[in-house]
């Protein structure tokens, strides 16, 4: 029989859980702020429960209502927790990379992407614009998407054992089929099969049409994945002698940064 304290600790997991949905879709699509209604609808709540939740993220300084679209954004609460809690290993990753993020945007003239692993997701932490006058913004800093979406997080994956990529998979099964229509398990295994045969990932990108990506896995000393590094561009231009010279920029780019961590490791 349940008892009032065991009904109170059910009550506030799930509040918890809940707030939790509200601030990783609201993480996701922070570049143009999310609506009410689609919050309460894609967090699978009602409208009063969401419009509750979220006055008291408010209140607390996680999330901030704009005040004339009335759009919901992440709050400086947020971003103070994010650098305190972060792990200081990612923060050397980033800050290693991204002056290489920067050199291959220059010599390619592409939207380059640094991508890592969050459990079940894959997060861009830093992204570098090419000169090129047409840019593909697939991704923004701190965008979440399930491990088995996108280039970046596709090569990541292609460096994990086959049951670990099997168990992500199944993981994100109900929220990539609702998500990504387009998204196809088997071409999944063909492009992480040919990425470990030639080094380096490629995948048509699900949200944009005549888009395509290319990505190479960053690896710790001991052969795991630490990120990716990707380039995303028009299909057009990831073709021929154009993506052979890609591809090279971006494996260059990886042994540097993977050279540069073990220099970390050893000074530690």
């Amino acid at each position: 029989m349940a008892t009032p304290d065991t009904r109170k600790d059910r009550t506030g997991t799930q509040a918890i859980q809940r707030c939790a949905a509200l601030l990783r879709l609201i993480t996701t699509f922070n570049r143009n702020g999310m609506r009410l209604v689609d919050l309460y609808s894609n967090a699978g709540l009602t409208r009063p429960t969401a419009h509750r939740l979220l006055q008291a993220l408010v209140a607390e300084g996680f999330v901030r209502q704009d005040d004339r679209s009335k759009r919901y954004f992440l709050g400086s609460l947020t971003y103070e927790m994010g650098v305190a809690a972060a792990a200081p290993y990612t923060y050397d990753l980033r800050d290693t990379c991204v002056p290489y993020l920067r050199q291959v945007a220059d010599a390619t003239g592409d939207t380059v992407f640094l991508t890592v692993r969050s459990g079940l997701d894959g997060v861009c932490i830093a992204r570098a614009e090419g000169a090129f006058p047409i840019k593909v913004f697939v991704l923004d800093v701190g965008r979440r998407r399930p491990l088995n979406i996108g280039g970046g997080a596709a090569a990541i994956l292609s460096a994990l054992p086959d049951d670990e990529i099997r168990r992500i998979c199944l993981a994100n099964k109900e929220r990539t089929e609702r998500d990504y229509p387009r998204y196809d398990w088997d071409e999944l295994q063909r492009r992480i099969a040919r990425a470990r045969e030639q080094g380096y990932l490629e995948n048509e990108v699900l949200e944009v049409e005549s888009v395509r990506s290319i990505a190479v896995p960053i690896l710790d000393p001991h052969g795991r994945p630490l990120g990716a590094v990707s380039i995303s561009a028009l299909s057009s231009r990831l073709r021929g002698q154009a993506l052979a010279d890609k591809v090279g920029e971006l494996q260059r780019a990886v042994r540097a940064i993977e050279a540069k961590l073990r220099e970390h490791v050893a000074e530690d």
